[in-house]
């Protein structure tokens, strides 16, 4: 009886200093914080420039995607000859899609440019959350390619909800699932090959995104430059 109380209380002791050591999401964000740079450096980018290569249902496209930190995101898509742009501001956004038919560009809706504005922040929706209005819960583990991930929601002051799943080993995030803010279904990404750039701050040189109208993208980033100068006029709207 005696050994069987002392396993008792030893078991309840253990249960106790694991609750003690269980992570919250606070220290998660923490952690993916420090893995991709820390706070310093991610403050100190003012401008990111990628260029990459996109594949889509066999086909190769040369991608350019301009960042300056808070204010404006560009994305250029070239598909033999035909320029595919997106653009978000922190003031509105547009597009020009000549494979969907536009022949000039048009303004985008003011839901799906409040929800793509997530793509104006260096160290995305989980930086400074709380000072950009998201709320954050983690909500358990769950698989991602072996690996038993941490799962963290987003809630954003828009209503945009996104879950990353982040690696409890490297505090990289591997993938997000995102839905809300105009659009009907989920978006999922999935990162991978994280970099270290020359100015400190870490990127994923992969990511394979999957629309909710299940297609499929893929992007391989090929040159990263932090804080190139950038011309504030290549984020306006042509005039037709």
């Amino acid at each position: 009886m005696k050994t069987l109380k002392t396993g008792f209380f030893s078991l309840i002791a253990l249960l106790s200093i694991a609750s003690l050591h269980a992570q919250t999401a606070d220290e998660i964000i923490t952690k993916y914080i420090t893995a991709i740079g820390g706070k310093d450096k991610i403050n100190a980018v003012k401008s990111v420039y990628v260029e990459s290569t996109l594949e889509v249902m066999g086909n190769e496209a040369p991608t350019t995607t301009t960042i300056v930190n808070g204010k404006a995101f560009k994305s250029e898509t070239d598909f033999n000859g035909q320029k595919i742009i997106s653009v978000i501001t922190d003031k509105g956004g547009w597009m020009l899609n000549p494979l969907m038919g536009q022949t000039a560009p048009e303004a985008l809706p003011a839901d799906q440019a409040k929800a793509g504005q997530s793509q104006l922040q260096v160290g995305g929706p989980l930086f400074d959350y709380a000072a950009k209005g998201n709320k954050v819960e983690l909500v358990g583990k769950e698989d991602v390619n072996g690996v038993s991930a941490h799962k963290i929601k987003v809630t954003t002051k828009d209503s945009v909800e996104s879950t990353y799943f982040i690696d409890p080993t490297t505090y990289y995030i591997l993938k997000a699932v995102s839905k809300g803010g105009g659009q009907d279904g989920e978006t999922t990404i999935t990162f991978s090959n994280y970099q270290k750039t020359e100015f400190g701050y870490v990127i994923a040189m992969g990511q394979q995104i999957t629309t909710p109208q299940g297609i499929t993208l893929n992007i391989t980033n090929k040159k990263v430059e932090v804080n190139k100068e950038i011309d504030p006029k290549v984020f306006e709207m042509p005039k037709s």
